[in-house]
């Protein structure tokens, strides 16, 4: 696939998996859910590695690497991401995760001496700009209240802790292993150490058959999981940390129009103007990946 394609598989998927999220909550344990989902992801993963016949032994110190990246991308992230969600709009949620774009783009400053286009930059600041004011409505609603603040503390430090997980992906797919492998290997030490955490703190392993929580379930282990990481994972071994990060500045966006689609929101100016920077923001972005790439 293009660099473009696999941009667009992330950027659609994960749109949509902030309202999947909803349908997981308050009904199993949040760290259950997350350990079950990314669980039943990387024994997928695993099949479909054994199906192409690549190879799954890897060096004894990549395995802590890996673990390491489990820890941040998969277990720290999505736990703050779900218990963000108990206490704020899913939208509000994506918003502040979308300030890991700039987290991105230090951190690959910082540990690998990436340069930060100024276009990229630039685009990255018109693209969370534009978000913010997508959502303007529901922030200048939003009380201040303790609980919101619990939940903005949350939704910034998954978004910090994704940052770091996508440099130790980075570093690991330098190291050696091909993505699938890779993959498979740090979702199941992801899923165990939440596994772990849930189990010290008192959480009931349990799982519900209702339809909303399977299908749920489904969605966000199959295609926010399996397809989305493989195709970002994909694009950040090529591009790099800083631009692959922008995917979550475009998320927010898609997550919009399918609440304009399916919960009929109602458009406001600051809204429409929003939009439109992000998509303007992506356009610079996308316009540094192709020259970068030429």
């Amino acid at each position: 696939m293009s660099n473009l394609v696999l941009y667009l598989v992330a950027v659609v998927i994960w749109g949509s998996t902030w309202l999947a999220i909803k349908f997981q909550l308050g009904v199993v344990g949040t760290s259950v859910s997350v350990a079950s989902r990314f669980g039943f992801a990387a024994v997928v993963l695993f099949g479909y590695a054994a199906w192409q016949r690549s190879p799954l032994r890897l060096p004894a110190r990549l395995h802590l690497w890996l673990a390491l990246q489990g820890l941040l991308l998969f277990g720290i992230n999505y736990v703050c991401v779900y218990l963000s969600e108990v206490h704020l709009p899913s939208g509000i949620v994506a918003v502040i995760f979308s300030a890991a774009v700039f987290f991105n783009l230090i951190g690959a400053r910082l540990w690998f001496g990436t340069p930060i286009p100024r276009r990229a930059l630039f685009g990255a600041a018109l693209g969370c700009t534009g978000v913010v004011l997508v959502f303007s409505p529901q922030l200048l609603a939003l009380s201040a209240t303790p609980q919101a603040a619990i939940g903005a503390a949350l939704a910034l430090f998954s978004a910090f802790s994704a940052s770091l997980g996508n440099l130790v992906a980075s570093r690991n797919q330098q190291s050696g292993g091909n993505v699938i492998t890779n993959t498979a290997w740090s979702m199941l030490y992801g899923s165990l150490l939440v596994l772990a955490y849930a189990l010290v703190a008192g959480e009931r392993l349990a799982f519900v058959w209702s339809v909303p929580y399977v299908l749920s379930f489904l969605y966000l282990t199959l295609f926010g999981s399996v397809v989305a990481f493989t195709a970002y994972l994909t694009l950040l071994k090529r591009v790099g940390p800083g631009k692959a990060g922008y995917v979550n500045v475009a998320v927010p966006v898609v997550a919009l129009l399918l609440s304009t689609l399916f919960e009929r929101l109602d458009w406001q100016p600051l809204m429409v103007v929003g939009a439109a920077l992000c998509l303007a923001g992506n356009v610079l972005v996308l316009r540094t990946r192709r020259r970068a790439a030429s």
